[in-house]
């Protein structure tokens, strides 16, 4: 490890910061990765294509985000070890970890293949866009090996506390799908397949390529083949992404729930509730990576034992990702129209979009003070407090406000939109009584 990648020592701030840009542009990256997709089909396609690759996207984006929860295990169990200067650790945490992840991956490629088809039913697709929903389904799925270790290289990386080269690996997958998107789908007309075809090759490429990468740097772990089995540290890092994946999968719920309530009050509220979904994905970009920063900063310095160097750096997070976002939800809330704008020319739907960004604006703030706070504790390995924080935000205040506002007489989408940024103060709420309660437990040992 170099000194970069060394969060036990040195400027809180200035680590936390060159650690956390890398990831903000790379969920950036990935975030336009699925557009270009949807774009130049759009424009290169066919109307039941985009019908297919929007829904085919989030249901492969169902099935990476299940493993990608269980990777932030391997993440914080990663930095926990290198803190502690546990270099065996690590190397049997790599091995185990890649024969777990190459065993589920491969039955988790069969699965989609078999059942693409009940899952674009299930997704209530359109009839017409079944088969092409289909086909990508089953191209994605037969490359999911490829998806699931770009995303478990990254992890690994991240937890010694390197992000710029996963911002390398995601730059490589998102040129390499344009350039493919523009040959399959531009060039040949094929339509659906060619997206598919074109996000697996971008994926395989950069797997090939990261694994040359690794190769030529000097990392703390070697590759032993007596690790490549399902070992101690398997129910480890299960047993903490386990509770985030369970969380996502109900979050998930609750957003098409939400999306329910938007839709009884008709289309043009439905349409602008679309387009502030958009505008909201990246306001809570800074947030997320806010929260992939701080769990291996924190895990390190646990691994390390110096605790009161892991609440500075929670603290340093909170207030750095509260005062960007101070500028970003003033942004929203004051520009929101115009931001709109760029998605939509219709002015009902401008309108209804504004509306909904007027109430959500403060969330851009209080998000960064959560997820700092859920850093910490995924650093302390304390996923299942995480869990139920979330849910419990979600059940009892958002989804309540959420239909209570969506009933009233000549209801907005301000109130829906409200109803994150009152959820999320509960949860901080939350967080505070158990970072207190655990800090006294802490302070005990």
């Amino acid at each position: 490890m170099n000194n970069k990648q060394d969060f036990t020592q040195g400027n809180i701030f200035s680590k936390l910061t060159a650690f956390m840009l890398p990831i903000l542009l790379s969920l950036i990256l990935q975030s336009l990765y699925g557009a270009v997709d949807l774009f130049i089909v759009g424009h290169f396609g066919t109307t039941e294509g985009i019908s297919g690759v929007s829904v085919g996207g989030n249901v492969m984006n169902l099935f990476t985000m299940l493993l990608n929860n269980i990777t932030l295990g391997v993440t914080v169990l990663m930095g926990q070890y290198i803190g502690a200067k546990r270099f065996e650790d690590v190397n049997k945490l790599i091995g185990n970890a890649v024969a777990f992840f190459l065993t589920v991956s491969l039955i988790l490629t069969v699965l989609i293949i078999i059942f693409a088809r009940p899952l674009a039913v299930a997704m209530q697709t359109p009839k017409e866009a079944v088969d092409l929903t289909v086909q990508y389904i089953r191209i994605c799925g037969a490359g999911f090996l490829f998806i699931t270790f770009y995303n478990f290289i990254s992890a690994v990386l991240r937890g010694m506390g390197d992000s710029n080269t996963p911002l390398i690996f995601v730059a490589i997958a998102s040129v390499v799908n344009v350039i493919g998107d523009l040959i399959l789908v531009a060039f040949f007309k094929m339509n659906v397949a060619g997206a598919a075809i074109a996000t697996v090759l971008a994926q395989a490429v950069s797997v090939v390529l990261s694994l040359g990468i690794i190769k030529k740097k000097k990392l703390v772990f070697s590759f032993k083949k007596k690790y490549f089995n399902f070992g101690s540290e398997v129910p480890k890092f299960v047993k903490l992404g386990l509770p985030l994946t369970i969380q996502g999968f109900l979050t998930n719920f609750s957003f098409l729930a939400l999306c329910a309530f938007v839709n009884r009050l008709g289309l043009d509220a439905s349409s602008g509730y679309g387009v502030a979904q958009k505008i909201q994905m990246f306001v809570m970009l800074i947030p997320g990576a806010l929260m992939q920063s701080m769990a291996p900063f924190v895990s390190q310095n646990v691994g390390a034992g110096n605790e009161k160097r892991a609440r500075s750096g929670m603290l340093c997070g909170q207030a750095l990702g509260a005062g960007i976002g101070l500028f970003v939800g003033l942004a929203t809330f004051f520009l929101g129209d115009k931001i709109a704008r760029l998605f939509t020319p219709d002015p009902a739907v401008i309108n209804r979009a504004f509306e909904f960004l007027r109430g959500f604006s403060p969330e851009a703030v209080v998000t960064c003070i959560l997820f700092s706070y859920l850093g910490y504790f995924n650093g302390h390995s304390k996923s299942l407090f995480v869990m139920v924080q979330g849910l419990l935000q979600t059940f009892l205040i958002r989804l309540p406000m959420s239909y209570i506002m969506s009933i009233q007489p000549n209801a907005t989408l301000t109130g829906i939109g409200a109803a994150a940024p009152c959820a999320t103060m509960f949860g901080i709420t939350l967080c505070f009584i158990y970072y207190k309660l655990m800090g006294r437990e802490l302070d005990r040992k």
